[in-house]
């Protein structure tokens, strides 16, 4: 297989299944299908065109399109050797003019795409609430395609479902893996658990990569409709968030005969680590590294977990223009660090304790905390914000926001959980909206004069476990 595809870009491999099984479907969404001949046909035209235009080095995939063919667009940019860059469709329209203006759109005479060529730019929130903007290189990720095959074998040379937006990057590589084996895709514009399940229940797409919330959405649809076990699943890949392992033996039930393997990684790494999902694994593991990926735990001394760096042919460039924040990757040499901390356990295991920063991850995305509570302190009503991340069967985690009134400010019959909801809605994606919120009228700082997150955070924890019935002093509810 490697022979075959040992080609310089992600893109490489269309020319030669379009020769050898051109009239097999390379991406189908249910309502448009394109075949191998077909997609290469579209693609070479969409590169010619932007070609001919000199169009500037980096271009936007066209987020306005149904997914398929963002996955066409996005193509045929890399093909014509630029940068697809694919932004949230979420975005507002500041954040929007914001990112499209930080790229130069002079002409650019492209040449032809080298192995350390940049070819996609993805974006991930940063804490001044600008998106940062991450870039790969084709070798970053036709080296996570080899590996990925090598893992996992035949099942990852399978037909793919890749049911979520080509924004998430996630979902992109599922999409290109299967373009890249041979074996094709089936994408989704909008996740649908019943749509999901249909396509799997066929047999064509052995198979699948899913955020945790995918899935459980599968097996309580699944409960509901009583449906029969689906066969033909050889492999599921879970990233995104962390897999809620109680729910393990139902999504072995329902999925008897596939491989489920829970993996870590970032946008800026690439795979780290992966495991089988096993309900009887430590909490905090995520897995033994993958080949090729050397892992480094630099702890303080004392400490047993320390931030976690990572040395391996998959990481990503750079981040665009520089963009350095206080949630940006660490970089030392040849390693790099996102910031998480962790150890390894004496099985081997590599095991997470948490986040050097503040980051959550909700709905398989990274929020960061920074930028939903500078929303909520423009709000007249509310001086002081701290947002935070409680777990969330479905989504991870749920994000709940800690709120000091303005002093003075009257409230009644004003400030409600609706209201809030919907004035972050006009500035913030809907998953970075506040699920709950409650009132704090004592204010805790740090000796700095800083907000005390920490200490809010185990006020939240204190009341949240709380016996029923019983209220904090510190927090109240907002209805």
């Amino acid at each position: 297989m490697h022979s075959v595809l040992a080609q310089d870009g992600v893109h490489a491999p269309l020319a030669h299944w379009a020769r050898l099984r051109g009239d097999a479907i390379a991406i189908e969404d249910g309502t448009i299908s394109l075949t191998f001949a077909q997609l290469h046909h579209a693609v070479t035209q969409a590169a010619h065109a932007l070609s001919q235009a000199q169009a500037p080095a980096t271009v936007f995939v066209n987020d306005r399109l149904s997914t398929l063919h963002q996955v066409v667009d996005f193509l045929g940019i890399v093909s014509s050797g630029r940068c697809a860059a694919v932004c949230d469709p979420d975005w507002t329209a500041g954040t929007r003019e914001a990112v499209h203006q930080s790229f130069p759109h002079q002409p650019f005479d492209s040449g032809l795409p080298q192995p350390e060529s940049p070819f996609y730019i993805g974006f991930t929130s940063g804490s001044t609430g600008i998106p940062k903007g991450f870039q790969r290189h084709h070798r970053s990720w036709t080296e996570s395609f080899k590996v990925c095959v090598d893992t996992f074998a035949a099942a990852a040379q399978t037909r793919v479902l890749a049911p979520g937006r080509a924004s998430h990057s996630l979902f992109l590589f599922g999409m290109l893996l299967g373009l890249w084996t041979g074996a094709g895709v089936v994408v989704q514009d909008r996740f649908s658990a019943a749509r999901a399940l249909d396509t799997l229940r066929q047999g064509r797409t052995p198979c699948l990569v899913a955020v945790p919330s995918q899935l459980v959405m599968m097996l309580e649809l699944a409960a509901r409709r009583s449906l029969a076990p689906i066969a033909d699943v050889a492999l599921i890949l879970i990233s995104g968030a962390r897999w809620m392992r109680d729910r393990t033996p139902e999504l072995k039930a329902l999925f008897p005969d596939a491989q489920i393997v829970e993996f870590y990684g970032a946008s800026e790494t690439s795979f780290m680590a992966w495991m089988n999902a096993d309900e009887a694994a430590p909490a905090n593991a995520v897995g033994r590294p993958f080949a090729g990926v050397e892992l480094d735990i630099r702890r303080q001394p004392g400490q047993e977990a320390g931030l976690i760096f990572v040395r391996s042919p998959m990481l990503f460039m750079d981040y665009v223009g520089g963009q350095q924040d206080a949630t940006a990757a660490l970089r030392d040499g040849d390693w790099l660090s996102v910031r998480d901390m962790g150890y390894i356990d004496p099985q081997g295991y590599l095991c997470l304790v948490g986040r050097e920063n503040r980051m959550v991850v909700t709905q398989g995305k990274n929020l960061f905390p920074e930028e939903v509570e500078a929303v909520l302190t423009r709000c007249d009503a509310i001086d002081q914000a701290s947002v935070h991340g409680v777990p969330d069967p479905l989504r991870g985690q749920q994000v709940v926001a800690i709120l000091h009134v303005t002093p003075g400010t009257t409230t009644e019959g004003v400030l409600s959980a609706f209201a809030l909801a919907n004035w972050c809605r006009t500035q913030l994606e809907n998953y970075k909206v506040p699920r709950s919120y409650f009132i704090c009228d004592t204010w805790p700082f740090t000796a700095s004069g800083k907000t005390d997150h920490h200490a809010l955070g185990l006020m939240l924890s204190q009341h949240l476990n709380s016996s029923e019935g019983t209220t904090s002093p510190c927090l109240h509810p907002l209805s």
